[in-house]
């Protein structure tokens, strides 16, 4: 036919259906890394989106917590307030109320010197009185040994105070070293201990407290034999003295465990907290 062979008439359609089959591959191979390219695009969205979420779920509960901590804080302070102005007004308001009516009889004249000298006894003792109050609450707002001496001796006159009051209440172990950590961090370490202290009496009914102040790096370990509870769990919601020390413990930036059991006391554990100045 024509004089061409069959078989070179064949090999245009041969060359064309061997081209269609390598676009066809071509287009299948595109077309599967276009799907590819979509699911990691897919999955790095969602993956994206869902570390996004985790992190807006971390900064809502850091910012619950610091809410809890600053509501802790303007708690105590009211009530720490309140104490104060309860203090002022009974141990000193009433008493040099006293003093000022003694004074003015005095004053007045027509006593006697029999009631005169009574009077005089009752002025002096009633002032000798409001002056060591006075000085109590200026210890309990800011303990001079603290400001002057350090939390290592602070510490040791808040348990001679406590011994003294409670015969061989607290067993203390301080090998706390001077100056391991700033004023005010040392401030908030003492009172921490007060409060522990203040709650081991209050609500624990403990007969006997030990306290290991420790050093390089700073550190509390602190026990009771308390009435305890079962488990922090359910001891529901922390008082307002536990969230005080929650919150000075995150103004330390150290790590505290606290543990209890019905019968068995407290056990407090506070830990790598800032060392040196």
């Amino acid at each position: 036919m024509n004089g061409i062979p069959i078989t070179e008439r064949e090999k245009p359609l041969k060359n064309l259906f061997e081209n269609t089959e390598i676009i066809s591959l071509i287009l299948i191979a595109l077309s599967f890394l276009l799907l590819m390219a979509i699911a990691l695009v897919i999955f790095f969205f969602l993956s994206r989106k869902k570390i996004i979420n985790a992190e807006l779920e971390k900064a809502n509960m850091e910012i619950s917590f610091q809410k809890e901590m600053l509501q802790a804080t303007i708690l105590t302070q009211e009530k720490e307030r309140k104490r104060i102005a309860q203090d002022l007004h009974d141990a000193i308001s009433s008493k040099l109320n006293i003093v000022s009516l003694n004074t003015n009889v005095l004053l007045e004249g027509g006593v006697d010197v029999q009631q005169t000298n009574e009077m005089l006894g009752t002025i002096l003792q009633i002032s000798n009185s409001t002056l060591e109050s006075s000085r109590r609450i200026a210890h309990d707002l800011l303990p001079p040994v603290l400001q002057k001496f350090g939390l290592k001796a602070a510490v040791e006159e808040l348990t001679n105070d406590y011994n003294r009051a409670h015969d061989g209440l607290i067993t203390l172990k301080n090998d706390y070293q001077p100056d391991s950590l700033e004023a005010k961090e040392e401030l908030h370490l003492f009172r921490i201990i007060q409060e522990l202290v203040n709650n081991s009496l209050k609500h624990g009914a403990a007969t006997q407290i030990n306290i290991e102040l420790k050093s390089q790096p700073p550190g509390l370990n602190y026990s009771d034999n308390g009435i305890g509870f079962e488990n922090t769990a359910s001891a529901g919601k922390p008082g307002l003295g536990m969230k005080n020390i929650e919150s000075r413990v995150a103004l330390l930036g150290g790590q505290s465990r606290f543990e209890s059991e019905a019968g068995n006391g407290i056990r407090f554990t506070l830990n790598n907290l800032r060392y040196g100045k």
